[in-house]
Order: structure tokens, then C-alpha cells, then sequence
């Protein structure tokens, strides 16, 4: 008899790329696209779930349009609050494992520490609020579960900071980056691996694996700004062709967005770290590789 698969929802996004190949070292994996699953249909989901029988779901989908959330807030409630209540309250009727992913935008920003597991959330924006709820029907529906909550994602797959940076840098001689608001940009590689390896623990002793509420983010701290001259600067040693000239520090104030941002961002992460005897690389790491890969293709031009 074969064994139950891994359910991957979120497959084809930024995180879902990333993760993936590990999950399917470890056990068959599915992971349907949009077209396949429609994860806004309740019913149509709990008949996957019923048919599919899996040991555990990844949920690595999300709504992640920040300042859309602000008016499209059905949607985001829909697929960032209530689906992830549905996939837990399944698991927890079915022997399932969960593991889930929230963000540092459950925090209001305020203060001048990392924020650690038990700080309450306090919100600033419709995203944060229907990630906060998602998280909440999570740790609250029984499953065995792990939320994860992530700072500042980026990765080689889907938009980004990082690409984003490149991408105008390319072709602007002035960029204006913000600079007072702070955290730890963690890549989908990082992400991917330590979610592995508490996929691994959750098959290999279930009962005995701690689950529940979890920090995931690299090790140190640095605002946009200097995060985005980091990345300028290995781009220039990588040979990436950049108009950019000047980069200039503004504070949140003058880069109006529909939704405000938390001013701290930044994750302690020391439970993860201490429970699974981990060691969360420096932001910078994973930074430099990325950008190495990315500007891998341009060795291959003529010069």
C-alpha cells in the first residue's frame, strides 16, 4: 500500500516553488494548480481533502496584495482567514498534520525589540487582520499544526523586493527606498528547508513533535533602504547591468500606500531555534545567492 500523500496548496506561488521538491523527498506529493482546485469553493475543497486522504497539508497559498487587501478584503478574509480555519479543522477530525504560514504584519510596529510568540498582535491593516484570523483558527481548531510566521519574503520564483530592486535599478539612474521601517528579509529557500525538516519530525513522531506557534525568519536586521543597497551591491560585483546612480533614504511618510506598515518587523526567533536546535542563518546569506542566481544567465553574454 502506498503512502498518503502531502497536500501542497499554493504550489505554483513564490513559497509553494521553494517547497516542493523537499516535500516530495519525503512522501508522494499533490499539489493542484488554481485551475484544479478552486480554493475560494468551501465544499469543492472538503471533497478534495475527503478524496485525497492526505497524512498533511503545506498551505502555502495566500492573498499577499498588501495594499489591495484594503478594498478587496472579501478575497483576502476568504483565502487568508477562513481557508486556512477549513484546512485545520479538517486535519483535526482526520489524524492530519497542518502546517500554516503567517506574517509579521500581525504586529501594529510599534517598539524597539524583536517581537516574540506570546506579544499580542495588534494589526495595522486589512492584511495583517486576515492573516491574524487565519493563524487564530489554526492554533485554535485542535489540529496538530505549526503557524509559521515569516518576515519579509522574497525568492528566485514570483514578484518580489529583491526582483523588484533589479528590476528598476535596471533602468532608473535615482531610486527612493524607505528607510524606518525594519526586519529581516527571509528567503523561500530558508522558508522551504526548516519546513521540511518539521514535516520530517511530524511524520517520524507525531505525537511527540512540538507543534504550534513559531517565529521563521533569518538571523540579524536591516530596514528597505539598506536591504535594497545590499542587493545593489553584490548585483554590481555580479556584473548585473544597472542605470542606478544614486539611491536615497525617505521615511514611511513621503511613500503614501494604501495600507500602513508596521514600523518593526522584526521576529524573535529564539523558540524555533532552541525546540528544533536550528541555526537561521544571517538575512545576508541567502540575499547574495539569490542574487547570484539570478544573474547567473548574464555570464553567458558576450561581452
Amino acid at each position: 500500500m502506498s503512502a498518503a500523500p502531502i497536500l501542497l496548496l499554493g504550489g505554483s506561488g513564490q513559497l509553494g516553488w521553494a517547497l516542493a521538491p523537499l516535500l516530495a523527498l519525503q512522501a508522494p506529493l499533490v499539489a493542484p494548480a488554481r485551475a484544479e482546485l478552486d480554493l475560494g469553493d468551501a465544499t469543492a475543497l472538503r471533497a478534495r481533502l475527503d478524496t485525497l486522504r492526505p497524512q498533511g497539508i503545506v498551505n502555502a497559498a495566500a492573498y499577499t496584495a498588501v495594499d489591495q487587501a484594503e478594498t478587496q478584503t472579501a478575497l483576502a478574509w476568504r483565502l487568508n482567514a477562513e481557508l486556512p480555519g477549513e484546512l485545520a479543522r479538517w486535519a483535526a477530525a482526520h489524524g492530519a498534520w497542518l502546517i500554516h504560514y503567517s506574517t509579521d504584519y500581525v504586529f501594529d510596529g510599534t517598539g524597539s525589540r524583536p517581537w516574540r510568540e506570546d506579544d499580542a498582535p495588534c494589526p495595522v491593516n486589512a492584511y495583517g487582520r486576515s492573516k491574524r484570523a487565519g493563524e487564530a483558527a489554526v492554533l485554535d481548531s485542535g489540529a496538530r499544526a505549526f503557524v509559521l510566521r515569516v518576515s519579509w519574503l522574497y525568492g528566485l520564483h514570483s514578484a518580489n523586493f529583491l526582483k523588484t530592486m533589479l528590476r528598476l535599478g535596471a533602468s532608473r539612474r535615482v531610486l527612493r527606498v524607505v528607510a524606518d521601517q525594519v526586519g529581516a528579509p527571509t528567503g523561500t529557500g530558508l522558508v522551504a528547508e526548516v519546513s521540511a525538516e518539521l514535516v520530517r519530525r511530524l511524520r517520524a513522531a507525531p505525537d511527540a513533535c512540538p507543534v504550534g506557534l513559531y517565529h521563521l525568519a533569518a538571523a540579524g536586521e536591516t530596514s528597505w533602504y539598506d536591504y535594497a543597497a545590499f542587493v545593489f551591491a553584490r548585483a554590481r560585483e555580479a556584473g548585473w547591468p544597472l542605470a542606478l546612480e544614486a539611491l536615497e533614504p525617505i521615511s514611511s511618510t513621503d511613500y503614501p500606500a494604501a495600507a500602513p506598515r508596521p514600523a518593526n518587523s522584526r521576529l524573535d526567533t529564539t523558540r524555533l531555534a532552541t525546540t528544533f536546535g536550528l541555526r537561521l542563518p544571517p538575512w545576508q546569506d541567502e540575499v547574495a545567492r539569490t542574487v547570484a542566481v539570478l544573474a547567473e544567465p548574464l555570464s553567458l553574454l558576450p561581452r
